[in-house]
């Protein structure tokens, strides 16, 4: 796996880190040490992942990950030093498709890079155009509409969105789809999960589709009818 990848970062030792751990994955990398730099960077080099420092002077990475969200749908993994996980759930609902706490392992932060960057297995998900109701998703070239509104959706809403239309009868628990969309060798918390379950739910719901994901209780989720209103 290839590709560009901005670590933004106001520490230059952790830039120096994260820089040669993904240069020995194969990975070409960009670096900028605050919030405009980044958006400048970005801008200029057009890079296939973010790694974004929560913490960063002046533009934290919120309001970089927000300003992002108004034009891209890069995706985006955040580095906390923060150790309660609201605060890391609420960098998830800004838009953000992961997000690994300080002191982190590079292996592991590459792992999850792969992850993302993965985005669906062709094996698994089918990379065609997909229909239910008033939805319609194409996963090969992330695009998610409802009836002729284009949803702006992550790379791990995508996946999530993706692994239930192609099952749509199918119920499946949380477990399951943290180990189809993250892998089983990565740690995930069901908090996690529900954060990027809601933010699905509430992007559709707002382009006209209510009724897209059903809880069943005790069980999981699974497609609704999306009908609309």
């Amino acid at each position: 796996m290839s590709g560009t990848i901005l670590v933004v970062d106001d520490d230059p030792q952790i830039r120096e880190v994260v820089r040669l751990s993904l240069g020995q994955a194969g990975f070409d990398v960009e670096e900028a040490g605050d919030g405009a730099q980044a958006l400048a960077t970005f801008g200029k080099v057009g890079p296939d992942l973010i790694v974004l420092d929560i913490g960063l002077p002046e533009m934290d990475g919120r309001d970089v990950c927000r300003e992002l969200r108004r034009k891209s749908d890069v995706p985006v993994l955040f580095l906390t030093a923060e150790a309660d996980e609201i605060d890391r759930v609420v960098g998830l609902e800004l838009g953000a498709d992961d997000y690994v706490t300080k002191p982190f392992s590079p292996r592991e932060l590459t792992a999850r890079i792969r992850a993302i960057l993965k985005r669906a297995n062709p094996g698994d998900v089918a990379q065609e155009e997909m229909r239910r109701g008033i939805l319609t998703v194409h996963p090969g070239q992330h695009d998610c509409r409802v009836g002729d509104t284009t949803v702006q959706l992550t790379s791990r809403e995508m996946d999530l969105l993706s692994r239930l239309m192609a099952r749509p009868d199918q119920v499946m628990s949380r477990p399951k789809l943290v180990d189809a969309i993250y892998g089983t060798n990565i740690h995930v918390s069901d908090r996690t999960m529900d954060s990027h379950l809601r933010n699905l739910r509430s992007k559709l719901a707002d382009a006209g589709c209510e009724d897209a994901i059903e809880t069943v209780h005790g069980v999981g989720v699974r497609m609704g009818p999306c009908r609309g209103a």
